[in-house]
């Protein structure tokens, strides 16, 4: 089977060929730890998370590393702020986001380093940077000179003016170029800081990224992902930083980029109210819902990122969770996704082509008439939604879930205890009472499925 990818680089889809065979690297933005995590930051999560799936469908070892950015003006902000400390903020902050996108079924990465824990070799590299002429000093900071290398701006395809501009560079006499970027700058006061030749000081933010790239896979490796809005300038400086560091090194051999995330029809915002964290909306939604919202559309087109959404997805995953309990008895066989399921991951992460193909096994399951055609169904429906990090609960767990908001509904003790007194005053034929039990349930939120096993029950009106 061949993967297909769309490289930022070579702006055109492309066969992808490991650097080694067998082996795949893989590299992608993480977050800066000082807030809760935004569905935007989900996006590419839950997109490369499908990747990672994929990968390790088709190679025997698959190196994910996803950063943790914990220095940062942001977060020196947020403590100035608060008055909590710096390593509060961040240790609180990233156990935070690594727990909201788990309940979005992404897999934790093979590594996930944190700049703090990687300041010498950030030295190193900008040391190598001033050596090679490709960075100076200058009043506490260092420079990286983008005059010394040609080949600045080859991936955004900006020209000098839009990447000044879209650089928002900051106008400084100790700069050579305008468009020069911080490696590394001084740090006073309640800043964070260390030891360097250039004085205490922090690196620069695009610094961080090569070196724990390079560092947990070599200076050239497969792919590097992100959101569209990293391309320039924060990519765009990896590659020129990296490349000069490493002469004859490639970097990346892939660019990945998922698309713009909208909220409500409108660029997410706190002023406008629809600045949606994933933290708070797994409060009223089931993180798989989420998640299949944010698989919905491909990963490279904007997406508008609507509670409406979310409430179809949440529906849709209930027939598929459906028919997975009313097939409970049916046992499916260890198998890999068919080369019909996998047909539209191959083709650049096509996961409206990979979701229609689970629709198809889901209506052959609710159709099949033998035992057999159950079970080739459902395994294929499970073998191909766990690429796609859905279907992965119990379906009585699925069904059970609750908001925030249902906290004071009924427990499921009481749901079953209920539906046991149901089930007496049935064959009692007493259904005046039996009715009542299941409209009072109804208007809690509970519905009540009566089959040949028995009587089932979900959440949800």
């Amino acid at each position: 089977m061949t993967l297909f990818l769309y490289d930022t680089l070579r702006r055109r889809k492309v066969e992808f060929e490991p650097l080694r065979s067998g082996q795949v690297g893989m590299y992608v933005c993480g977050p800066t730890v000082y807030d809760h995590a935004h569905v935007g930051n989900a996006r590419p999560v839950v997109v490369f998370d499908v990747l990672y799936r994929l990968l390790g469908c088709l190679y025997d070892e698959v190196t994910y590393v996803r950063n943790i950015t914990d220095v940062d003006d942001k977060i020196n902000a947020r403590a100035a702020e608060t008055g909590q400390t710096i390593r509060a903020i961040t240790e609180r902050t990233a156990a935070q986001f690594q727990a909201d996108m788990g309940a979005l079924n992404a897999l934790p990465p093979s590594t996930e380093p944190r700049a703090t824990e990687h300041i010498a070799e950030m030295q190193a590299m900008i040391g190598r940077l001033i050596e090679l002429n490709h960075a100076y000093a200058a009043e506490g900071h260092v420079l990286f000179s983008v005059a010394s290398d040609p080949d600045y701006g080859v991936l955004s395809g900006r020209d000098r003016e839009e990447m000044i501009a879209g650089a928002r560079v900051e106008v400084a006499p100790y700069k050579r170029d305008p468009a020069d970027f911080v490696l590394w700058k001084p740090s006073t006061g309640d800043e964070p800081g260390w030891d360097s030749p250039w004085g205490v000081g922090r690196p620069g933010w695009h610094i961080e990224c090569s070196v724990m790239s390079s560092k947990y896979l070599g200076t050239t490796f497969d792919i590097h992902g992100g959101g569209v809005d990293l391309v320039f300038p924060h990519h765009e400086n990896e590659i020129a930083q990296s490349r000069c560091a490493h002469p004859g090194s490639t970097f990346a051999r892939y660019w990945m980029h998922n698309g713009y995330l909208m909220v409500e029809g409108e660029k997410m915002s706190k002023s406008l109210g629809n600045f949606y964290t994933v933290h708070d909306l797994l409060d009223e939604f089931p993180g798989e819902a989420i998640r299949l919202v944010l698989l919905k559309t491909h990963y490279r087109a904007p997406l508008d990122f609507t509670k409406d959404a979310i409430r179809e997805a949440k529906r849709e995953l209930d027939g598929f969770y459906g028919a997975l309990r009313r097939n409970a008895d049916v046992r499916t066989f260890p198998s890999n996704p068919s080369p019909t399921g996998l047909a539209g991951l191959l083709d650049d992460l096509n996961t409206s082509m990979a979701l229609r193909y689970l629709h198809q096994q889901l209506d052959d399951l609710n159709r099949a008439a033998d035992e057999e055609a159950r079970t080739v169904s459902k395994t294929n429906l499970l073998a191909t939604a766990e690429v796609l990090g859905l279907l992965r609960q119990d379906p009585e767990t699925w069904f059970r879930w609750r908001s925030a908001g249902e906290a004071d509904g009924p427990s499921d003790a009481e749901i079953e205890n209920l539906i046991d007194r149901r089930l007496t005053a049935r064959r009692n034929k007493d259904f005046a009472t039996a009715d009542g039990i299941r409209d009072d349930l109804k208007a809690r939120g509970i519905v009540l499925e009566d089959g040949p096993g028995g009587t089932i029950w979900k959440r949800g009106k």
